[in-house]
């Protein structure tokens, strides 16, 4: 007997229907032998009607308030599940954030889990029910005042990892709308194939990068305490794919995947006086303004001066370009400018520790092109370019060919 946690995605819940089918899944796996504890999402596009609801009667609503309005969708979802359960014999429970015992920092609308008492689900668990918890949410405790937090979008996947590592369950199962993960975005690369196994280091660089998979913090959490993912559709019961820790046959593949994000905009500030300090200046003013920089290149100085450019979520581009402003006359900026206009680009695999050329090759496929890089940033198993934002599907497409990523995966010697 396994214990097994199942989260279901918002389109997997979309409606009653497909309420029902996650019933049976859940009782055709309690049938099996296996415990079970079922992490939801609200139904698909709830969170953004919540969301503009709120926006319309405020143009800053109080993230405290807002926890509480977006946290009532998945607390539907959850009270309908245990219905439907109940319905057809098997004992169930909903159980809010709260409930479920899952503590959050502080940090309304993305908190973070610190710990969770697992009391109220392995109880239920001991007494052949099953648990049915309400993803991205949880409670702050401070001072005496008791709050509901959310997680951020995507946060039931962290939801359900973490209580699969704090019930020390077999395996984490994340169904969705797709039967697994893919070497790239199949909307851009028709042939992209199926990963059948890849590992912790490689999906969490993906999801940072921009792959729509998994919660970043999710896979974090899964890697800090070893936890078996299984990425698989809600719609199937096909094989789907598995997150695990790495291994020597993993890394004989060169490139498991082409990632890419196309919300992103280069900043360039010129003229800087060249002399130590001055980035630190600049990138603490930047934090401050709780603006998330990513790549950042500084050019070589010349007659005391240089530029330097970094990359920005799109919606931190006004923010950033405010800061600079504010520290041009401080600092003695030049020039500040942005190209709003620009996408990165990233390959991906473990086989980049053990195998050279690989830099060389995904430059010359992006010669061959005719695509300009812009900026370069580079770790152990991964290689990133930004360019401009209409190169960016045919960067992809043409990565995904040179690295053989269309049929079986690609091994080097």
């Amino acid at each position: 007997m396994a214990l097994i946690v199942q989260k279901y995605g918002g389109t997997s819940v979309a409606d009653l229907e497909r309420i029902r089918a996650v019933r049976d899944r859940v009782v055709a796996t309690r049938a099996a032998g296996h415990q079970v504890v079922v992490v939801l999402s609200a139904m698909s596009g709830e969170t953004d009607r919540l969301t503009a609801m709120g926006k319309r009667l405020s143009d800053r609503p109080s993230p405290r308030e807002m926890d509480l309005l977006l946290s009532s969708g998945e607390r539907i979802t959850v009270a309908l599940l245990a219905i439907a359960l109940e319905a057809v014999g098997c004992r169930a429970r909903a159980l809010t954030g709260r409930q479920a015992g899952i503590y959050t920092d502080t940090a309304h609308t993305k908190a973070r889990i610190e710990r969770i008492d697992t009391r109220a689900v392995s109880r239920l668990l001991e007494e052949g029910g099953v648990g049915v918890v309400a993803g991205f949410q949880g409670i702050v405790e401070e001072a005496g005042d008791s709050r509901v937090s959310t997680l951020g979008r995507g946060g039931s996947d962290t939801t359900a990892v973490a209580l699969a590592a704090a019930l020390g369950a077999d395996v984490c199962e994340i169904y969705t709308d797709v039967d697994g993960i893919y070497t790239t975005d199949p909307r851009i690369v028709p042939q992209a194939r199926k990963i059948q196994r890849i590992s912790y280091d490689e999906i969490l660089e993906l999801a940072n990068l921009g792959a729509k998979v998994l919660h970043v913090r999710s896979v974090e959490l899964a890697k800090k305490f070893n936890v078996p993912v299984h990425v698989r559709s809600s719609f199937s019961e096909e094989e789907g794919s598995w997150v695990v820790q790495g291994d020597a046959a993993m890394e004989q593949v060169v490139v498991s995947g082409v990632a890419y994000s196309q919300k992103d905009a280069r900043v360039t500030v010129r003229g800087i006086p060249d002399r130590p300090g001055i980035a630190a200046q600049l990138f603490e003013a930047l934090a401050n303004a709780n603006v998330s920089v990513d790549m950042i290149v500084q050019s070589v100085g010349a007659e005391g001066h240089a530029n330097l450019s970094f990359t920005v979520p799109e919606g931190d581009v006004a923010t950033a370009q405010e800061t600079m402003e504010g520290l041009r006359e401080e600092m003695a900026i030049g020039a500040i400018e942005v190209d709003p206009a620009t996408a990165k680009v990233s390959i991906v695999g473990l086989g980049m520790q053990s195998h050279t050329g690989v830099a060389a090759r995904m430059f010359e496929t992006l010669r061959t092109e005719g695509i300009n890089i812009l900026m370069i940033s580079t770790s152990e198993i991964r290689i990133s370019c930004v360019m401009a934002r209409d190169q960016m599907e045919t960067a992809v497409r043409a990565l995904h060919a040179a690295f053989g990523l269309e049929g079986e995966p690609a091994e080097e010697g």
